[in-house]
């Protein structure tokens, strides 16, 4: 089974590397691929170019766990990064092969305002992660539907078909952001301990997010 972890990853951290960990584990997946968006539609263009974060992934995952991988297809793509559009682009690739979709929880309860959200369920399962204590979600706009008829208590079942189902993970929730060490960076304060050394060094070398990250 192949997971997809997307994001900005503007800097990667370890609360993105710990996280990816656990859910390979706990899905037993045979690769993991992270998969930086060129243009998120959500939010504003990332500090780092698209060459800077796929650099400062290349960094965090050297002597990182076995199965780990970068996946640049969404930065070789024009217009913004939408999800569904690279899971065709998998699907494409791997026919019949379980794929999983991972995202946060408070990821999941926003997909109705994700383009074309209700195909990433034909093309992927969708593993979501979420603290040991968080409540259970109030589902809304079509969600409460999709969990009745998906969900799996199973991490198992995944494996059994190609997409379709929901199951849901307890991840350590580390208290670490991207917005955080960009702010770090930019009051002249050390991110160190929050991401991997050599990602900390490249973004002194570069002078990366000296201006305020965002753009």
């Amino acid at each position: 089974m192949l997971g997809i972890y997307g994001g900005t990853f503007d800097p990667i951290h370890y609360g993105h590397l710990r996280t990816a960990l656990e859910v390979k584990e706990a899905l037993r997946l045979a690769e993991l691929r992270l998969l930086p968006c060129r243009l998120p539609p959500h939010r504003g263009s990332p500090g780092a170019t698209p060459g800077q974060r796929v650099a400062m992934l290349a960094l965090a995952l050297q002597n990182a766990e076995p199965g780990f991988s970068v996946d640049r297809r969404e930065l070789e793509r024009e217009g913004p990064s939408y999800m569904v559009d690279t899971l065709v682009s998998l699907r494409r690739e791997f026919p019949g092969r379980p794929l999983c979709l991972i995202v946060g929880l408070d990821a999941f309860c926003g997909l109705p305002a994700w383009h074309r959200w209700r195909e990433l369920f034909e093309l992927a399962h969708l593993a979501v992660m979420r603290r040991p204590d968080a409540p259970e979600p109030q589902w809304a706009n079509g969600l409460a539907e999709i969990v009745a008829a998906r969900r799996t208590d199973e991490p198992g079942d995944l494996s059994l078909a190609p997409a379709g189902r929901v199951v849901f993970l307890e991840v350590t929730q580390l208290a670490i952001s991207a917005t955080l060490i960009r702010r770090l960076v930019f009051e002249g304060k050390s991110p160190r301990y929050l991401l991997p050394e050599a990602v900390a060094r490249m973004i002194r070398a570069e002078g990366l997010y000296r201006d305020g990250g965002e753009k």
